[in-house]
């Protein structure tokens, strides 16, 4: 057996268990509630292993917000196996996936939306996540409906991020099913529109 690969494998658990703490922590939480200590403990792994994979807490936040965007590319990725007019569906209706309406992941949001108010750092990172999700979702407008431009594209895949922030926002209140499935239906809309 290679031993290398286990290794590997096992880093890259740690450090995945450690990033989803920290995650768990801010959604909880908020920014004061993440410390060290306090992740290692989430995690269950010693202190000095969440040092030797993230020098301070300002690395380690930096490292939750960029597994965040990791997660939001893959709603916008492409499905090579399903026709381009499908692939834009099933994205526009995965923001409304039952794993993104609970309240823990949108209390996150609203952290890492506040946090990037307020450090510049993780306001480049969330800015440059965004703009990767806008690019990925004009890119499936622009497969599914090749006879709109790029600005078109880009335009209504703006609008269409808007009704899904509110949505996510809305969530928090409670609001029915019913109400999810306009908003759906609505980001629907905006892309197929002639």
């Amino acid at each position: 057996m290679d031993t290398s690969t286990v290794n590997s494998g096992e880093q890259v658990d740690r450090q995945a268990r450690i990033l989803e703490a920290a995650l768990d922590l801010l959604s909880r939480h908020g920014i004061s509630g993440v410390s060290m200590r306090a992740v290692a403990r989430e995690a269950g792994v010693a202190l000095g292993l969440v040092n030797y994979y993230f020098e301070d807490k300002t690395s380690l936040i930096r490292a939750a917000l960029h597994r965040i965007d990791e997660r939001d590319l893959r709603l916008v990725a492409p499905d090579p196996a399903s026709p381009p007019d499908e692939q834009l569906r099933k994205a526009l209706r995965r923001v409304a996936d039952p794993q993104f309406l609970t309240t823990q992941h949108l209390s996150l949001r609203l952290h890492l939306w506040a946090l990037a108010q307020a450090h510049e750092d993780f306001a480049h990172i969330n800015a440059a996540a965004f703009d990767r999700y806008l690019k990925g979702l004009a890119a499936l407008l622009a497969n599914a409906r090749p006879e709109l431009s790029a600005d078109v594209c880009l335009e209504r895949a703006a609008d269409i991020v808007v009704v899904q922030n509110g949505m996510w926002l809305t969530a928090l209140l409670g609001v029915d099913e019913a109400s999810i499935q306009r908003s759906i239906a609505r980001t629907e809309e905006i892309a197929f529109a002639a």
